[in-house]
């Protein structure tokens, strides 16, 4: 929706063709007996990105959508206690000086640092479709590499400044649920812990479903057209150019759309490899054998009949190792022998999220991808373990008061979005799948088709898919306009 709006903001007649009956792909929602859950994407950082977004079609994200700053941030459930993550700075340097003496003025000195990374990243990296090296030949970028640590882990940045996991492993939260191991992610990526700390976490009343919403309005007032329940099958090339798009319904009608350019938001490798011919591939099976995948997971839909006393809009549970459940992910690529899990709870924030007097909770266990004997036995196994330790922590008891239940998993990863080994979030954000290491945004043999969304440029997550589709539209416009 980002890259159709930005089309049609430049004048292009955009058709958006959606498997789905509904706007949103993986950031949908669903509805049970009341209950309004976000299928996806739960947590919202980067305002500044949403604003950069609608102010260039004059609007502003407050036209769309009234955004609340969460306090607590987040709650993070260790072995030993929990700890409530305050939105306000002072407050947090005070949380971190009665954990480690001496780590509020560290705290200071990492963020002078991220905001410099968070400042170049966002105004001089994820911005640049990645075609050609040439794009990084930036004066002020090429001055300030050193500093952008890219050479080094976020791992050991983050050892530089703290020494107690707990605030180790605070700091190293995004990266380890959204990318790859800290150990193998660039400390460029302390930008999202200035995105976090200074930032802040914020919702959008009436749920993240209402960012789709709005775009979806906003898209519609810019005269985009919207073919829902249109599963395509089959991009034609002719003459070295994708000349129509084929698409079926659920009724297995047959639609044929005509095309001057084609930008493809679907799974990157389903696109290569069951949308076009074999001689029209930017990349090889081998090449996709190589990448490094960030985590899918497995997700809970919950409704319980009671409301909690306990809990926070976002709480982390680390109360089991760290290090294992990362082996887990990225190494040894298994199931989870122990797993961190995440809990969103919206109707702490937003009644209008669940029935009078009832909750709404998202459970989220980031596993490995590509982990294909997914079944309903499984599932329940790790919904017993997390229900468990939920119960233990919080002191709330919930088993005996849910009403709605719905799983999400891997088969439903390639069913609903044809995702690549049952991927939630694209490619690990590793030094050599960053920049125009990604895939490429543009295909290499066929001139009017283009990528957007999570598998290329800036990568994956809600803000970079706002900048991915105003990329690739200016990238359109140069070479076709």
């Amino acid at each position: 929706m980002s890259a159709a709006c930005f089309m049609a903001k430049a004048g292009w007649n955009v058709t958006v063709l959606e498997k789905h009956d509904e706007p949103g792909g993986r950031a949908r929602q669903l509805k049970i007996d009341g209950f309004s859950f976000d299928m996806g994407p739960s947590w919202y950082w980067m305002p500044d990105v949403f604003e950069r977004f609608f102010y260039q079609f004059n609007k502003k994200a407050g036209d769309y959508y009234d955004l609340i700053r969460l306090d607590p941030s987040y709650s993070i459930y260790w072995n030993d206690g929990v700890m409530d993550v305050p939105a306000d700075y002072t407050s947090l340097k005070k949380l971190f000086e009665s954990i480690e003496p001496g780590s509020s003025n560290k705290l200071d000195l990492f963020l002078k640092e991220a905001a410099f990374k968070y400042e170049a990243g966002m105004n001089r990296l994820v911005y640049k479709p990645g075609i050609s090296v040439t794009e990084f030949f930036d004066v002020d970028l090429l001055k300030g590499i050193i500093k952008l640590d890219v050479f080094t882990s976020i791992k050991r940045h983050i050892q530089q400044y703290f020494h107690h996991p707990h605030l180790q492993q605070l700091l190293e939260f995004p990266v380890l649920f959204l990318g790859a191991l800290p150990e193998k992610t660039p400390a460029l990526y302390s930008l999202m812990n200035y995105a976090d700390i200074k930032g802040g976490t914020w919702f959008p009343k009436g749920g993240m479903y209402k960012i789709v919403e709005a775009m979806y309005t906003l898209a519609l007032e810019l005269n985009v057209k919207f073919c829902f329940n249109q599963d395509v099958k089959n991009i034609e090339i002719k003459g070295g150019l994708a000349s129509k798009v084929i698409a079926q319904n659920i009724d297995g009608e047959i639609s044929v759309y005509k095309a001057d350019v084609v930008i493809a938001n679907a799974d990157y490798h389903h696109v290569e490899n069951k949308l076009l011919p074999a001689a029209y591939r930017n990349y090889s099976e081998a090449y996709w054998n190589q990448k490094v995948l960030a985590p899918s997971c497995i997700i809970f839909y919950v409704g319980l009949n009671k409301k909690l006393n306990n809990i926070h809009h976002h709480s982390l549970f680390f109360d089991t190792s760290f290090e294992q459940h990362a082996k887990e992910i990225y190494t040894t690529k298994q199931w989870p022998t122990d797993p961190l899990f995440y809990v969103s709870a919206t109707s702490v924030t937003d009644n209008s999220s669940a029935p009078e007097g009832c909750e709404n909770l998202f459970f989220l266990i980031p596993v490995a991808s590509g982990l294909t004997d997914d079944n309903e036995d499984l599932r329940n196994s790790y919904f017993e373990k997390i229900i468990d330790r939920f119960e233990k922590k919080t002191g709330e008891t919930i088993r005996q008061n849910i009403i709605v239940k719905k799983s999400y998993a891997y088969s439903n990863f390639v069913g609903d979005y044809n995702a690549y080994k049952g991927n939630a979030y694209g490619l690990a954000n590793t030094l050599m799948q960053t920049a125009m290491l990604k895939p490429s945004i543009k295909n290499k043999k066929v001139r009017n088709l283009f990528y957007t969304g999570q598998f290329t440029v800036p990568g994956p997550g809600v803000p970079p898919a706002l900048i991915s589709g105003e990329v690739v539209s200016a990238c359109i416009n140069k070479l076709f306009r």
